[in-house]
């Protein structure tokens, strides 16, 4: 029977509207699910067949009445009360009721085995993938004791609180008033913006669109809801004081993590975050209609690239929510701790490389169209740390989740170590660089990638300040990317993963090189461009990415809020208030746009979005953190010592493992 519940519930269609995803959790040993059913604090005896509608078999189909968002009923973790939310006594449709449990998320068990090496995500997480037409489930013999339902009341997660309307998100003059004091005229329109991009589900916001250009009649994929794009857009809300749409995005992505959509009959790896996601209205029988949320994971993408930055950014996300709101109730519930696990499995996953960063495809980060940084582009690696601390700070420890402890401090260890030596350039280490030898075969290597000197090229030995360095963009076997990537660089001084001095460094360099890196309109994406015969080998002659537009050297308005937070930990406000100022007097004049085009960021790009809500969202973090910089403490990472030293190696004896602890901890002084 529990083989059989297993596979029937794995292709459930989850529409629902307030429900935390459906996990199977399982104790230590090989309990049935039924077990497990039984051991948790609610009242069965109003149903007898419960356990057979917690785990979603199909009893009967029909629609009647009014279509709407009705969950299936499964096993959602509350802080709310113990009981039930169920339907109301005149209306029959499909189930929309809740298993209220305690508002302790420690005490259920989260001792789920997940060794980085152990195959067992079946055991703890059944997928539940979205269909473009949704499956009510209706129950004909309901109990006259179950509650009625309160549907107003109900809240994303099961709680009983409501959910303010888009239209009600208190977004402008009685949310924090000390974010509101002397608001300029951009401000204002941006909150507007804001506010008029706000996506809803069922009624209730779960993210804001890409963009939303009322005269843009080819709008692709800029009406969906992006986890990358909607950051800034949370933060916005969080530092004003509105967090129940951030809860919403951070649990309905959750819900679609698990998932069953191919391209070309493969999928990839459990626990993968959908890049975007949109809000469908389906047709029903007899005329009735019913929203379904639809994840796109890559497979309707431009190139078909999966999206690797999109569970990162969620995992940083959780804690901001966490830290902004003091409310850490979220972080402990059992099917969020669930949803880390399986995106840190799928990270941590061993394989044929050898290097602690993470290996990916070219076009699976900000930069999601070929440009030459497969392997280790250096912007996954700064989120990829960052995710990891951010885990080591919200992870429930468990018999079952050490195991993945000991693998994250182990890899922030080595990557920590690896990003600072081997990514770093200066004055100094290009000149060593430049003297290198090749063909060196031994332990004791002093050129281990094997680069060759003739790599360097031209620009840098006149670019690169006396006085600054910066995190080259990627790193391979006999190549190094020099191209400077801003927001790589920016995201390792919010995380730490390059030291105090490196990241001072970073910061006098874009100083040094303000005409070349900001310009016109705060950031350049990279520097410099690719041009001619190399631009139409690495770029396959994108026309999008033509030399100082879009990825190629064009600049960015959203990447603000990001230095704006590695301005504040640094003690340099004023390079961030005057590269906001800069963005105040053009974004309201052209409309928000995407990107801008040209060497100086001059132009509005040549195919750039108009209204683009990450320009508006970052734009207003930024001047939220300028005004309140006591809260971008909250969002940035100090030098974790404890890091150097963990050391992986002193749990292996073998003496082909040279122990790279005491240089990582000397890193600290360079």
């Amino acid at each position: 029977m529990s083989n059989f519940i297993m596979k029937s519930s794995r292709r459930i269609f989850l529409h629902y509207r307030y429900l935390s995803p459906f996990r199977l959790l399982p104790s230590k040993g090989h309990h049935t699910a039924a077990n497990n059913l039984s051991k948790l604090p609610i009242n069965l005896d109003c149903c007898s067949d419960y356990p057979f509608r917690m785990l979603g078999i199909r009893r009967m189909i029909n629609y009647t009445k009014k279509a709407s968002c009705s969950p299936l009923l499964i096993f959602g973790h509350s802080t709310a009360t113990s009981g039930f939310f169920n339907l109301s006594s005149t209306e029959k449709r499909g189930v929309s009721v809740i298993a209220g449990v305690a508002s302790d998320g420690r005490g259920f068990s989260t001792s789920i085995k997940t060794g980085v090496n152990e195959n067992n995500i079946e055991r703890i997480y059944v997928q539940g993938g979205i269909n473009v037409k949704p499956l009510v489930v209706e129950i004909t013999d309901r109990d006259e004791n179950i509650v009625e339902e309160q549907e107003s009341s109900l809240k994303v997660g099961g709680e009983n609180e409501v959910i303010e309307k888009p239209g009600d998100l208190n977004v402008s003059e009685d949310a924090s008033p000390k974010s509101r004091v002397e608001e300029t005229d951009a401000e204002k329109e941006a909150w507007k913006l804001l506010q008029n991009a706000v996506v809803t589900y069922c009624g209730n916001p779960v993210g804001t669109v890409a963009a939303n250009d009322p005269g843009d009649k080819q709008p692709l994929n800029y009406d969906q809801v992006f986890l990358r794009d909607f950051i800034p857009s949370a933060l916005a809300f969080l530092l004003q004081g509105e967090k129940e749409i951030v809860k919403s995005f951070l649990l309905h992505t959750l819900q679609l993590q698990s998932w069953e959509k191919t391209v070309d009959c493969y999928s990839p790896g459990q626990g993968l975050m959908p890049a975007s996601f949109k809000v469908r209205t389906v047709p029903l029988d007899e005329g009735k209609y019913e929203e379904v949320l639809d994840p796109d994971f890559g497979e309707s993408a431009i190139g078909r690239v999966a999206p690797v930055d999109s569970g990162l950014w969620w995992i940083i996300l959780l804690r901001a929510y966490g830290k902004l709101t003091g409310d850490c109730s979220l972080q402990e519930r059992v099917d969020v701790q669930t949803g880390l696990k399986m995106i840190l499995n799928l990270c941590l996953t061993d394989g044929f490389d050898m290097f602690p960063s993470l290996l990916v495809t070219d076009g699976s980060c900000m930069i999601d169209r070929r440009m030459g940084i497969h392997g280790h582009p250096l912007e996954i690696q700064a989120l990829f740390y960052s995710a990891l601390r951010c885990s080591r700070e919200m992870l429930a420890i468990d018999d079952g989740s050490k195991n993945l402890v000991r693998a994250i401090n182990n890899r922030l260890t080595a990557l920590s170590f690896h990003i600072r030596e081997y990514y770093w350039v200066d004055m100094k280490k290009v000149n060593e660089i430049y003297r290198y030898k090749t063909e060196e075969y031994s332990m004791d290597a002093i050129n281990k990638f094997n680069i060759y000197p003739d790599q360097i090229p031209s620009w840098l030995m006149d670019w690169i300040p006396e006085a600054g360095g910066y995190l080259i963009g990627n790193l391979q076997p006999a190549h190094m990317d020099f191209r400077f990537f801003t927001l790589g660089n920016i995201w390792s001084i919010v995380s730490s993963l390059g030291t105090p001095k490196q990241n001072e460094a970073i910061l006098n360099l874009i100083e040094t090189k303000w005409d070349d890196l900001v310009g016109h309109m705060p950031l350049k994406i990279c520097y410099p461009t690719l041009d001619y015969e190399e631009w139409r080998i690495i770029t396959g002659s994108d026309p999008k990415n033509t030399p100082w537009s879009y990825h190629n050297g064009g600049s960015w308005p959203t990447l603000l809020w990001q230095f704006t937070l590695a301005c504040i930990k640094m003690g340099r406000v004023e390079l961030a208030q005057k590269a906001v100022d800069l963005a105040e007097k053009r974004l309201p004049t052209d409309s928000w746009p995407e990107y801008y085009d040209t060497r100086t960021g001059k132009f509005i790009g040549k195919q750039s979005r108009l209204y683009q809500t990450w320009t508006v969202a970052g734009f207003l973090a930024s001047k939220m953190l300028l005004k309140n910089p006591e809260m971008a403490s909250l969002l940035f990472w100090e030098e974790d010592y404890e890091i150097l030293e963990l050391c992986a190696c002193a749990l292996d004896k073998s003496r082909r493992r040279k122990c790279s602890r005491r240089a990582a901890k000397s890193q600290i002084l360079v």
